[in-house]
C-alpha cells in the first residue's frame, strides 16, 4: 500500500453515491467521489421517498432544505379505465414513526443539488466530475486500482483505493468488472414517463392516482407546486417517439388537465423506460461493493427504487468506517450483502405484486378490480397495511442476532422516537451505537458504553421507546449506527460486550 492510496473511492454521484460519501465523511473517512457529469444530471427520475429515507436525509444534514423542495403525498386512489374511483386510501397529517411524513414527493435533480452542496461540509470528501471510469482492477487482497479518463482533456490517470463502492447505476461498469450478473425476476413493462410544468391549477386530489387498466395502465402524481408526473404503459408497437410534443401528448394527460390550454403546459421530459425487476447475483468482490441500481432494479409501483440504494449506503458505510478505524474486523463486511440482498428481493417482490394487481388480468382482471376494490376499506387493517411505510426486518447475520424471528426487534429499525427533552432518538445516537434500555443502569455501565464510543438511552415509562421495548418483549436493545437493532436482552449488561472496542489510530 502506498501513501497515495485513499481509503474509499465511490463511483457515481447519484443519490446513492452522494449518500455513501456523506456518511463516510461524517466519520472522517477520506473519500473520493467520481462521476461522469460535471454537475447535477438535469432530467427528473425518482419522485418519491418514505419517512425512513427522510430520516436518513436528516442524518445527512439536509432535512430542513429537503422540506422546502418536497410535499407530502395524501395517499392513493385506485381508478378504473374511465377514471372512476374504485378505492381511496388517505394519509393523515400525522408524522410517521421516524418523525417525518410517510410519503413525500420531490424532484430528483433538486435533491441531488442539495446532496452535492452538503458535501462541502465534509473536508474528507472530494467530488471529481467530468471523468469516465474505464476500469476497476484488483490483484489479490490488496488495494483497488480505478482507471479514469478526463472527458475534457482525454488525459488518463489511476486512483488507488482500499475499497471501492460501485454506485454507477443500471449500466454499471463496476458490476461488469467484478463479474456480477443481473438475475431477472420475471418482470418487464414498457412505460412512457412524462414530466410537465404549469402555473395552472389542475384541481386534482394531491395523492397518487393509479389507473388499473390492463390495456393502458397509468399513474398521475403532483410533484411540486408547478410540476406533475404521468406514467403510461405503452401499447405494443408504441414508443416515446410517438409523443414528441404536446399535440400528441395532450390526449393522454387531458383527463387530468381538463380545460387548461395545451400552451400552458410545458413538457419537461418524455422518456421511455422498461420497468424491470432484477438483482445482481453477488454484490461484493473482495474490496469492491455494488450499491443502488448497480445491484438491483425495482419496478416503481411502491416508490422504493431510490430508497433501496440509500438503504444500501446506510447499511455499508458505518461498517466500512469501523473496519477502517480498526474497531471491527473486515469479516463484518460480509454482512452487507447478507442483510441487504434478501431485504431488497422482498421489496422487489412486493413491487411486482402491486404492479401485477393493478395492471394484469385483461378484461377479467378489470372486472374483478371493479367488483372488489370498492370494498377494500371494509377489510380490517387493510388501509393501514397499504399505507404503512415499514419495510421487512433484516435477516440474521453476524451483526443481526435474530433469535425470535416473528416478534423480536432484532433486524428492525428502532423508531426515531421523541425523547422527554424534546430531542429525537437520532439526535442523541448521532451515528453511534446506542444501548436502549428501560432498566436501571449503573454508572459503571454508562461509563463503559461511553468509553466504547456508544451512547446509553434510557426508555422511561410512558415514552414511545418504553412502549417499543415492551411490544418487543424485551428490556434492552443494542441499536447499530444505521438504526437497526443488533440484539435484545433482558439485562442491558449482556449487550455491552457487543459494542466495538475503542478506536485505535485510523489506518489509511
Amino acid at each position: 500500500m502506498t501513501a497515495d492510496t485513499i481509503p474509499v473511492a465511490v463511483i457515481g454521484a447519484g443519490p446513492t453515491g452522494l449518500t455513501a460519501a456523506t456518511l463516510l465523511g461524517q466519520y472522517g473517512i477520506e473519500t473520493l467521489v467520481l462521476d461522469r457529469w460535471q454537475s447535477v444530471y438535469p432530467l427528473p427520475r425518482a419522485v418519491h421517498l418514505d419517512d425512513e429515507i427522510y430520516r436518513l436525509l436528516t442524518r445527512l444534514g439536509i432535512a430542513r432544505q429537503f422540506a422546502t423542495i418536497s410535499r407530502p403525498a395524501h395517499g392513493l386512489r385506485l381508478l378504473d379505465r374511465d377514471l372512476r374511483v374504485l378505492a381511496e386510501f388517505r394519509r393523515g397529517a400525522d408524522l410517521g414513526r421516524h418523525g417525518h411524513p410517510e410519503a413525500n414527493m420531490f424532484d430528483q435533480p433538486q435533491l441531488e443539488a442539495l446532496l452535492r452542496a452538503n458535501l462541502e461540509r465534509h473536508p474528507a470528501v472530494t467530488l471529481r466530475g467530468n471523468v469516465d471510469v474505464t476500469a476497476v482492477e484488483q490483484s489479490g487482497g490488496g488495494p483497488v486500482r480505478v482507471r479514469l479518463t478526463d472527458r475534457s482533456t482525454s488525459e488518463t490517470s489511476t486512483v488507488t483505493a482500499r475499497y471501492v463502492l460501485g454506485c454507477d447505476g443500471a449500466n454499471s461498469l463496476t458490476r461488469s468488472t467484478v463479474g456480477a450478473t443481473m438475475h431477472d425476476l420475471a418482470f418487464a413493462q414498457r412505460w412512457l414517463v412524462v414530466d410537465v410544468a404549469t402555473d395552472a391549477d389542475l384541481h386534482q386530489w394531491d395523492g397518487v392516482h393509479q389507473v388499473c387498466d390492463p390495456v393502458r395502465a397509468a399513474t398521475y402524481m403532483r410533484i411540486s407546486e408547478r410540476r406533475y408526473r404521468w406514467e403510461f404503459q405503452l401499447l405494443p408497437g408504441e414508443s416515446a417517439d410517438d409523443y414528441p410534443d404536446m399535440t400528441r401528448l395532450h390526449p393522454l394527460i387531458r383527463p387530468w388537465t381538463g380545460d387548461v390550454p395545451a400552451d400552458e403546459l410545458e413538457i419537461m421530459r418524455t422518456a421511455e423506460y422498461t420497468f424491470r425487476a432484477q438483482i445482481a447475483d453477488h454484490w461484493r468482490e473482495r474490496r469492491v461493493f455494488l450499491l443502488g441500481d448497480a445491484a438491483h432494479l425495482t419496478p416503481p409501483f411502491i416508490g422504493q427504487g431510490m430508497g433501496a440504494g440509500l438503504r444500501d449506503a446506510a447499511n455499508l458505510t458505518w461498517k466500512l468506517a469501523a473496519v477502517l478505524d480498526g474497531r471491527l474486523p473486515e469479516q463484518v463486511l460480509d454482512s452487507y450483502e447478507a442483510e441487504r440482498k434478501p431485504h431488497t428481493r422482498a421489496m422487489i417482490t412486493l413491487a411486482k405484486l402491486v404492479g401485477t394487481a393493478m395492471t394484469a388480468g385483461g378484461d377479467t382482471g378489470s372486472a374483478l378490480r371493479r367488483m372488489l376494490a370498492p370494498h377494500l376499506h371494509l377489510v380490517p387493517g387493510l388501509s393501514n397495511r397499504i399505507l404503512d411505510s415499514r419495510t421487512p426486518a433484516l435477516r440474521r447475520s453476524t451483526l443481526v442476532d435474530r433469535r425470535r424471528l416473528r416478534r423480536g426487534l432484532a433486524g428492525r429499525l428502532c423508531p426515531n422516537a421523541q425523547l422527554p427533552d424534546g430531542q429525537r432518538f437520532d439526535d442523541l445516537a448521532a451515528g453511534r451505537f446506542a444501548l436502549v434500555t428501560s432498566a436501571a443502569v449503573t454508572p459503571a455501565l454508562r461509563a463503559e458504553v461511553q468509553d466504547r464510543g456508544g451512547v446509553l438511552v434510557t426508555a422511561s415509562p410512558g415514552t414511545a421507546l418504553h412502549r417499543w421495548l415492551r411490544r418487543g418483549r424485551t428490556v434492552a436493545a443494542l441499536v447499530r449506527p444505521d438504526g437497526t437493532v443488533q440484539r435484545t436482552a433482558r439485562d442491558p449488561k449482556a449487550l455491552r460486550r457487543l459494542l466495538p472496542a475503542p478506536s485505535p489510530r485510523r489506518r489509511t
